[in-house]
């Protein structure tokens, strides 16, 4: 059994990844692989990055940076709810990303991208960085559109199909997540001998 954090990736007010994390949420609950937990990185309230030394270093000065790490660092994987912005991820979750480095490591990510155009950007961004922070991203993602997905761009109305595409994604982050948990466990083994 991994623990799958979804990742709500805006803070921005009206934002829409919050019943879309709920939805995702309901889904995944059916499933008994894997427990799952929804994490806000808003309810964080994380400033602008203000540690002095970066993440890697795991020399936490702040709080919330203590808070934060012990958080992300009880997962096995996550799945990332995204918006698009401007062709990217918002500034909020990159921030929230950056604070970190280690409680990252050796995980396993899968995406859920929305925006005018499924999100797409936004995600391929994403996978760039979840990369140099060496967490494996599974191929499966979903997009989800404010012209199909939203009634009045507004209340998030899923269209036919999504469901199995959510599935799908879990199907590979929960495989993956498993395969690198045994991965982080060996590490641990190999540091206390």
């Amino acid at each position: 059994m991994i623990d799958v954090a979804i990742i709500l990736g805006s803070t921005r007010p009206g934002r829409r990844a919050e019943p879309i994390a709920r939805w995702i949420h309901t889904i995944a609950d059916k499933r008994g692989d894997a427990r799952f937990e929804l994490v806000d990185i808003a309810e964080f309230r994380l400033p602008f990055l203000d540690e002095p030394t970066p993440g890697m270093m795991q020399k936490y000065t702040q709080p919330h940076t203590r808070k934060w790490a012990a958080k992300i660092d009880a997962f096995d994987a996550f799945v990332f709810v995204t918006p698009e912005y401007n062709h990217g991820i918002s500034a909020s979750l990159k921030n929230a990303i950056d604070f970190l480095y280690r409680e990252w490591n050796n995980k396993a990510a899968g995406f859920v991208g929305y925006g005018g155009g499924e999100g797409a950007r936004g995600v391929e961004q994403l996978r760039l960085v979840m990369a140099e922070m060496q967490v494996a991203t599974v191929r499966a993602q979903v997009g989800l559109s404010l012209f199909t997905d939203f009634e009045n761009f507004h209340a998030f109305k899923p269209a036919p199909g999504r469901e199995a595409a959510v599935t799908s994604m879990l199907d590979q982050l929960i495989a993956w997540g498993g395969a690198l948990k045994a991965v982080r466990e060996r590490q641990k083994e190999l540091a206390m001998a």
